[in-house]
C-alpha cells in the first residue's frame, strides 16, 4: 500500500484530496453538537453523496467519515462501543460512492484518523502513550478491514500524537499520511513547528507516505508551513496541503468562510508551484472548492523559480507572504463565502477541526 498514493502521483501528477464534512454535512441537516461520524449508520445516503460530490467535482483522494471515529471521542456521546462498526461502514460508504461514480480513473481512500481529543500525561492530562496507541489501532485495524487504501491522520498537534498513531498504522500494516495543524508563527497548540515535525519523521524507522499541513486559520499560513517543510523534505515522502477556507464567522444565522472558490484557487497555483504532492481542503470547503482547485492544478503550470531568490534557494518567509498576498489580496480576508450553517456550539477546538 505504501506505493500506490506515490505510483499513483507519478501517473496522474498533482492529486487533489477532497474538502470538508461537516460544513457540507450541516447544510444537509446535521444538528449541532451531534457526531458527523454517526451518519455512517443512520443517513448512510448522505454520507455517498457527500463523496460522490466530491469525486465529481474532481478529487482523486476522498476521505472516510472517520475524523472523530475512536473511542475517545465517541464516548462523549455514549458510542465507544460503535469503533468498529462506524469505521467499518465509513470505508463501505467511501467504496460504494467510487463504485456508483464509475470516474474513469480509480479513486483512492484515505481512513481519516483524527486526534484523541485528550491530553497526555505528559503535559498535565491523563492520557498515556500506550492508551493513545491502542486507540488509533481499534480505529486503524477497523478501516483496514473495511477496505481503506491507507490512513489519512490529521490535525494533530503534538508529536507525542503523531507516534502514537503511525505506531498504530505500522502494527495494522497501513501506510500513513499525516499532517498536522499548524497557526501563527507557524505552530500547533502545542508548539510544534514544521521543521520539528520533519525532524521527528526523519528520525522514525517506518516513515509514512505523506506529511504535510491541514486546517490552521487558513491558505496563508498554511502555505508558510508547507513552504518551511518542503525545504527539507526527503523526496521519498509525499507532501500534502489541506487547507480550510479560514476561520469561521457568524452572522444573520449562517457561518461564513472567507476563502472564495477564487481564492482557493490561487492557494492551490501556490501550493503547485512550492511543489505539493496532494492539495485538497479542510474547514468550509465544498465540493465547488474543490472544482476550482481541481481546475487551477490541471490548467496551471507548477512554477517552482517563483518562490526562488536570485541564489537559487527558497525565498524567505517575508518575500513570500508578499507573493502570498499578492496573489490571495491584502488582506485576503476580506472576501466572504458564505454557507446556510446553523450556529455551533461552542466545543473542542480539536474536536470542530475537520469535521467543519
Amino acid at each position: 500500500m505504501k506505493n500506490l498514493l506515490r505510483n499513483y502521483r507519478t501517473k496522474h501528477g498533482v492529486l487533489i484530496a477532497d474538502g470538508a464534512t461537516g460544513t457540507n454535512y450541516f447544510s444537509r441537516g446535521l444538528e449541532t453538537g451531534d457526531p458527523p461520524e454517526l451518519w455512517n449508520l443512520i443517513k448512510p445516503d448522505n454520507v455517498i453523496n457527500l463523496h460522490q460530490e466530491f469525486i465529481k467535482a474532481g478529487a482523486d483522494i476522498i476521505l472516510t467519515n472517520s475524523f472523530g471515529a475512536n473511542s475517545s471521542r465517541l464516548k462523549l456521546h455514549d458510542c465507544e462501543n460503535k469503533v468498529k462498526s462506524i469505521n467499518l461502514e465509513a470505508a463501505s460508504l467511501a467504496r460504494k460512492a467510487i463504485s456508483l461514480s464509475k470516474n474513469k480513473n480509480k479513486n483512492l481512500i484515505g481512513g481519516s484518523v483524527g486526534p484523541t481529543g485528550e491530553l497526555f500525561k505528559s503535559i498535565g492530562g491523563n492520557l498515556t502513550y500506550e492508551d493513545a496507541a491502542s486507540i488509533f489501532y481499534e480505529q486503524a485495524i477497523s478501516l483496514k478491514e473495511g477496505g481503506v487504501d491507507f490512513l489519512w491522520i490529521e490535525t494533530l498537534s503534538s508529536l507525542e500524537e503523531v507516534d502514537a498513531a503511525l505506531h498504530a498504522s505500522e502494527k495494522s500494516e497501513l501506510g500513513a499520511v499525516v499532517t498536522m495543524s499548524f497557526d501563527t508563527s507557524k505552530r500547533t497548540m502545542m508548539g510544534v513547528t514544521p521543521h520539528e515535525f520533519l525532524k521527528f519523521i526523519s528520525k522514525r524507522k517506518v516513515k509514512p507516505i505523506g506529511i504535510g499541513a491541514n486546517c490552521g486559520i487558513g491558505p496563508p499560513e498554511l502555505l508558510l508551513s508547507i513552504k518551511e517543510m518542503k525545504e527539507n523534505l526527503n523526496e521519498d515522502i509525499l507532501l500534502v496541503a489541506k487547507g480550510n477556507c479560514g476561520i469561521p464567522e457568524y452572522k444573520e444565522g449562517k457561518i461564513f468562510y472567507k476563502g472564495t472558490e477564487e481564492i482557493m484557487s490561487r492557494y492551490a497555483g501556490l501550493c503547485k508551484d512550492i511543489g505539493v504532492d496532494v492539495v485538497g481542503g479542510c474547514c468550509g470547503t465544498t465540493p465547488e472548492h474543490i472544482r476550482a482547485i481541481k481546475h487551477i492544478v490541471l490548467n496551471k503550470n507548477s512554477n517552482f523559480e517563483n518562490i526562488k531568490s536570485t541564489s537559487g534557494s527558497i525565498i524567505d518567509d517575508d518575500v513570500f507572504m508578499k507573493r502570498i498576498n499578492s496573489e490571495l489580496g491584502v488582506p485576503w480576508k476580506d472576501s466572504t463565502q458564505t454557507s446556510s450553517i446553523p450556529k455551533l456550539k461552542r466545543t473542542s477546538r480539536r474536536r470542530a477541526r475537520r469535521s467543519l
